[in-house]
């Protein structure tokens, strides 16, 4: 495989540049910078600003209104928002569901949801985990009985991210109790304004509500919002848990804290010195950056061979599980070079005109909800346990 950008990517690149530099609101970048909270309205507002340059669908063929880029250009597309201090693209609706609707999705399915996708006016949220069914997604037990030309949807979902913003919501639901756990689960879409759903908030240990549990009791969903076939809906799941594993990786992420540990490293003292002169210091924000070049390769090689039609599998677990590692790594490392003002953590102080004052220097607040809240990385889009049991029975056949 070879790594180096030709002439063309090069200019991509310088084009992708330019478009952020007069595009990328200040007032967004300046707060994904500084850490701060981003709310729902955030999101659009650069949602809205990709689309409008065509540039949303940075995963999908131009077929259905997607940029049709290759791994490399989405690979430097990643590169450079996250440089640029760019909110993310939500994934839910974009890098989830819209992979499954172009595969397994019908024509009228395809034709309402995707530029719904695109233009904003669909939010989705996931409801795969349940109480009882984190990771053994295989055990869910919400359920959905048809009733004539309608299911009957009852049961409860957990952990679903920004779910107070989504109007929709990706379900996965038992449809049958017979054969195996996984051959009875189907894949169902959701209207939230549906009587029934009920969406509350679960605080997490940065002090933010942005996970909910969603309850459903006695929903009426549509046939016609089924994905694909009935019962088949574990095939459906796993290959949008693919999709989801790659991207946890988090590349750009990474990129981007990495960059600010050494930035943060240069700024905070040691022994009279730049902690970042420091060599037991220095040794560990080595190893950690070593380790991310290797798998920021090992990402290019998985979306490049999905490009070519190939579906990521183990690859993706092992993406999944060596991402999240390093960026909880860097998280860590960045919490250490502030020292002590990583303690007195005020969550509040990280709302957008909030009159909190901080204490310590302006990147000691971010630094402990970033290590906060990325402990869930190991855990959410299965837990790296999970994956580690998947490379051994995919990979090492044991």
């Amino acid at each position: 495989m070879d790594l180096t950008y030709t002439d063309e990517q090069k200019a991509f690149r310088d084009e992708v540049r330019a478009f952020l530099d007069e595009k990328l609101p200040k007032r967004l970048s300046d707060k994904v910078a500084g850490g701060k909270h981003l709310v729902k309205e955030d999101y659009e507002e650069w949602h809205a600003i990709l689309n409008e340059k065509g540039w949303l669908g940075v995963t999908w063929p131009e077929e259905f209104g997607g940029t049709g880029w290759d791994a490399v250009q989405r690979h430097i597309f990643e590169e450079e928002t996250t440089r640029a201090s760019a909110p993310r693209i939500v994934p839910f609706g974009v890098n989830m569901l819209g992979p499954v609707l172009m595969k397994f999705g019908s024509k009228e399915q395809q034709d309402h949801y995707l530029p719904r996708i695109l233009s904003g006016d669909d939010w989705w949220c996931q409801g795969y985990s349940e109480p009882g069914a984190g990771s053994d997604l295989a055990s869910v037990k919400t359920s959905a009985e048809r009733d004539g030309d309608h299911y009957i949807v009852n049961g409860q979902k957990t952990w679903t991210t920004l779910g107070q913003y989504a109007n929709k919501i990706f379900c996965l639901v038992r449809t049958s109790k017979e054969g195996k756990p996984q051959e009875g689960i189907s894949f169902l879409l959701i209207d939230m304004d549906t009587p029934g759903v009920e969406v509350r908030p679960i605080v997490l240990i940065d002090g933010e509500a942005e996970v909910n549990e969603v309850w459903f009791e006695d929903v009426k969903v549509p046939v016609e919002n089924l994905v694909g076939e009935e019962n088949k809906g574990w095939t459906y799941a796993k290959y949008l848990l693919t999709h989801e594993r790659t991207n946890i990786a988090g590349v750009g992420f990474a990129n981007a804290a990495l960059q600010n540990l050494k930035r943060i490293a240069g700024l905070e003292k040691s022994g009279g010195k730049a902690l970042i002169e420091n060599p037991f210091f220095a040794a560990k924000m080595a190893q950690v950056e070593i380790d991310l070049m290797a798998m920021a390769t090992t990402n290019l090689r998985t979306i490049a061979a999905a490009a070519a039609g190939n579906a990521p599998g183990a690859e993706s677990s092992m993406l999944k599980i060596k991402g999240t590692v390093i960026r909880q790594e860097i998280n860590a490392l960045t919490r250490q070079a502030v020292g002590p003002f990583a303690m007195p953590f005020v969550s509040e102080a990280l709302d957008e005109g909030a009159n909190v004052e901080p204490v310590g220097p302006d990147y000691a607040l971010p630094a402990t909800q970033s290590y906060f809240n990325n402990r869930k990385l190991s855990i959410y889009g299965g837990s790296n346990e999970v994956q580690r049991q998947i490379i051994s029975k995919a990979i090492l056949e044991l």
